[in-house]
């Protein structure tokens, strides 16, 4: 039934945006708009909190937002076929838990 449901909420798009979930979410729970707002940024901001301090955010059946780094390295512009270093940078990341992956899996096999 939420399968139907969001393919019939996103149309033709390809892809699920903030907007998007905040409606969907707002139908599925009952809040207003603005109330589901305020909790998807206060979510999505609380994250973003969290990764700049360096500490991973665990999500149990769903998935971990980490920091990784990454350690300088040569790299070459395709255009100019130019050798540039790239500096060290600390990059987010999302690992899937199994189950997500699994869900994931087994819903686009069919």
């Amino acid at each position: 039934m939420i399968q139907s449901e969001l393919k019939q909420l996103l149309g033709n798009h390809t892809g699920l945006t903030r907007s998007d979930l905040v409606n969907f979410l707002a139908l599925k729970t009952g809040l207003t708009r603005v109330e589901t707002k305020t909790v998807v940024d206060g979510l999505l901001d609380t994250i973003q909190e969290v990764l700049t301090m360096g500490t991973k955010v665990e999500l149990r059946g769903f998935g971990t937002f980490l920091v990784r780094v990454r350690q300088p390295r040569e790299a070459r512009n395709p255009a100019t076929q130019e050798t540039v270093m790239l500096d060290r940078r600390s990059v987010p990341v999302f690992k899937p838990s199994k189950a997500l992956r699994d869900a994931v899996d087994q819903a686009l096999d069919k």
